[in-house]
């Protein structure tokens, strides 16, 4: 929980918020923004982490800067493929189950993961049926999103086979390439942490002039801004 309590936080309290995204563009609205309010505040403040693109860069990324200042709260956001036409691209999400859609083997034809493999237990932390679960549901109800399963993949899904193949297994909505990192550090290393994804296409869909990743980042960056104010003003 947080050092003064989690009731969307007063001014008097002290906030220190990381802002994470794998690419600068997908937060460039809410960077514009806090650089013309001048958001820090006394004992409050938002810093940005721009972390490449992937799970190695944004676990190396977010373990570097944690070990030498751990946040009060560190938000992840992004856009993401869907595989479900009930959230179609420019709708945003808060990712509340993460998991690891490539980490394993194929074999005879069908993907077996670590944990199949017994070369993982499913439920030792910070896992938990496989996944990696948003346990902050005090932070997560005050968010007027739809809380959502995603998977990572290191390899992006191109493959209708794949897809249904990552459904049945995992019941997955969203696919990213960051997201499981982020929960993962997150919990080892007890911050409190929100995943905000905007849809920008579906998956499998390789012509990006049908993707929508323009309104995906104005509807992400409308929604990431309504959380920061909401972060440092009262209710």
């Amino acid at each position: 929980s947080f050092r003064c309590g989690y009731r969307f936080l007063t001014e008097i309290c002290i906030m220190n918020i990381v802002l994470v995204a794998a690419t600068p563009y997908e937060i460039q609205p809410t960077g514009e923004f806090l650089a013309e309010r001048a958001y820090h505040r006394k004992n409050c403040s938002v810093q940005r982490i721009i972390t490449g693109v992937g799970m190695l860069n944004t676990a190396y990324g977010l373990t570097k800067k944690f070990a030498a200042n751990k946040p009060d709260l560190a938000i992840q956001a992004g856009i993401a493929g869907t595989m479900h036409p009930f959230y179609p691209p420019g709708m945003v999400t808060v990712v509340k189950e993460e998991i690891l859609g490539d980490w394993g083997v194929e074999e005879n034809g069908f993907f077996r993961d670590v944990f199949d493999l017994d070369l993982a237990e499913k439920d030792i932390f910070p896992f938990s049926k496989k996944m990696l679960i948003n346990p902050h549901h005090q932070i997560l109800h005050k968010i007027h999103l739809q809380q959502v399963r995603a998977v990572t993949v290191n390899e992006i899904t191109t493959s209708s086979r794949r897809v249904h193949e990552l459904i049945e297994k995992y019941g997955p909505v969203l696919e990213s390439m960051e997201g499981a990192a982020f929960h993962y550090v997150c919990l080892q290393e007890d911050i409190p942490f929100v995943q905000l994804r905007a849809v920008s296409n579906f998956i499998g869909e390789r012509d990006k002039s049908k993707w929508l990743i323009k309104e995906a980042i104005e509807n992400l960056n409308r929604e990431l801004i309504i959380l920061i104010n909401n972060m440092f003003n009262k209710e």
